[in-house]
């Protein structure tokens, strides 16, 4: 497809027609008359040789290409707005913007609180705005990082987008501190026999997937989306869950749980920002990076991954 015969210009249309699903309505959204959206929604047909939006009674519905192409425009719409969002210059210390980050609460609680620490010394006019890691991540990742500034995600997860390390962790276990059939360790056995509590997705984790091929199938009792609730989840039963030593360091002592070393070598974690190619040589994001793997550095320097018994 030759973009050059495009107007980009319909892609600001199409997207108010496919979810507003009203042509003045949608032309209201975009400031255009009712008579230029219902041009724009012809020219759009034409293209796309399909209706769109199909009269039913007294509305209109999309048909299955519009219901295809609903989420496409708003992925290509966030994309166009960032890509012509890029600066060539940026100067941290007057500039006024939001950068939008995808992260588990792990990655916010343990990085990102020190990186919103630089940030507002640095940069009192810069807004970071934390979301939530979708259990989608894995399997649209492109989509995703396309319409964020950023994802922090251990590798091993995701590959082919470019990405800065950050700083490295390893892999503890919680059990209840009166647990009566664990002892002062953890044995192959016990991580066989225990009911576990793990985070979303845990076929995903590199630290779950070795656990296959050491001849050990945990037993999923429970899956939630938020690291910071497992502790909570091991109190006062007999399960045990996976959880980053840094992590529990911070959270440990506000639960009943003991911490205690995999029996095994455990593969060890090193997180990442992830962006996308579309990022890469803005000044803002070259900028966003670069304070990251500075807090990266710093949280390096320190020793905190040891827990406390």
């Amino acid at each position: 497809m030759n973009l050059s015969r495009l107007d980009l210009n319909l892609v600001v249309a199409l997207r108010a027609l496919l979810e507003e699903r009203n042509v003045t309505r949608a032309g209201q959204r975009v400031g255009l008359s009712q008579p230029a959206m219902s041009a724009a929604l012809a020219r759009l047909r034409r293209h796309f040789d399909d209706d769109l939006l199909a009269r039913v009674g007294g509305h209109y519905e999309l048909t299955a290409l519009g219901q295809v192409l609903l989420d496409r425009t708003s992925a290509a719409y966030d994309v166009l707005e960032r890509l012509f969002a890029s600066q060539a210059d940026f100067d941290p210390a007057k500039e006024s913007r939001e950068f939008k980050l995808v992260a588990s609460d792990y990655a916010v609680a343990v990085f990102g609180t020190e990186l919103a620490r630089v940030v507002h010394d640095e940069a009192p006019g810069i807004r970071l705005r934390f979301a939530q890691t979708p259990t989608t991540v894995v399997d649209d990742t492109g989509t995703l990082l396309s319409t964020t500034d950023g994802l922090f995600m251990p590798h091993g997860v995701i590959s082919d987008f470019p990405s800065t390390d950050l700083y490295d962790d390893r892999w503890v276990f919680l059990v209840a501190r009166d647990h009566p059939g664990v002892g002062d360790q953890l044995n192959r056995d016990d991580l066989a026999r225990l009911p576990w509590v793990t985070y979303q997705r845990t076929y995903d984790a590199p630290a779950v997937r070795q656990l296959g091929m050491l001849g050990i199938e945990p037993r999923m009792e429970i899956a939630v989306d938020s690291f910071q609730l497992l502790p909570l989840l091991v109190e006062g039963t007999s399960r045990i869950a996976l959880i980053q030593a840094r992590l529990a360091r911070l959270l440990a002592p506000l639960a009943d749980v003991r911490v205690l070393e995999p029996p095994y070598e455990a593969v060890p974690l090193r997180e990442a920002l992830w962006w996308h190619p579309v990022h890469t040589h803005d000044a803002a994001h070259i900028w966003l990076r670069e304070t990251a793997a500075r807090v990266g550095r710093r949280m390096a320097d320190k020793d905190e991954t040891r827990v406390p018994p």
